[in-house]
């Protein structure tokens, strides 16, 4: 089995990220694609992040109507702030048949060189990496054979943005699934 991981925040899941990674699963060799929520991203500050269980259930939320995809918890349990590397390692020893590949935002390659044991992640893992409209002025630090750019949709909406606009009481309800929105509004979050 061929796992796509896509590791994030999810603070919270948006449909540009459901896009992402509905162009990926069709097309590419990929079985499954699993939605890493992380807890703490070492490159983030924490303060902006909503509960861990809150971001969950949105993606669960979010990827219920998709068969192909599946949410993980995985990072919860590990140590803090969450390392990829780390992940893998568990991953694989869990699931030692599974061949997973990253799945990167072309923004996260510039700084790829700098990931804790970046080195063994290509070594042991390709990543397939989706085009960023932010990245196009930056200069691609790092190349090797296992990492495989895609020419995925250019997707310009962020969960920052999202954050943003909930705080200011305007409308976010297009830019996230039906789902997420009415959770996101009944729980009143980021308010």
């Amino acid at each position: 089995m061929k796992v796509g991981l896509f590791f994030g925040s999810f603070n919270p899941i948006h449909i540009g990220h459901l896009i992402i990674a509905n162009y990926i699963i069709e097309y590419s060799d990929l079985t499954n694609i699993w939605f890493i929520v992380t807890p703490q991203n070492p490159f983030k500050q924490k303060s902006t992040l909503l509960k861990d269980h809150h971001r969950l259930e949105m993606v669960n939320l979010a990827i219920e109507k998709y068969p192909d995809f599946r949410s993980s918890n995985i990072e919860f349990s590990l140590p803090k702030p969450s390392y990829t590397i780390d992940t893998l390692v568990v991953l694989k020893e869990k699931y030692p048949s599974y061949d997973f590949v990253l799945l990167m935002g072309e923004d996260n390659l510039t700084t790829f060189h700098k990931w804790k044991n970046y080195d063994q992640i290509l070594k042991y893992h390709s990543i397939l990496v989706y085009p960023r409209m932010d990245s196009t002025q930056k200069e691609i630090a790092i190349s090797h054979p296992n990492i495989h750019k895609i020419p995925a949709p250019i997707i310009e909406i962020s969960s920052t943005l999202i954050r943003s606009m909930i705080k200011e009481n305007k409308n976010v309800r297009p830019m996230l699934p039906p789902e997420v929105f009415h959770y996101i509004d009944g729980s009143n979050l980021y308010k």
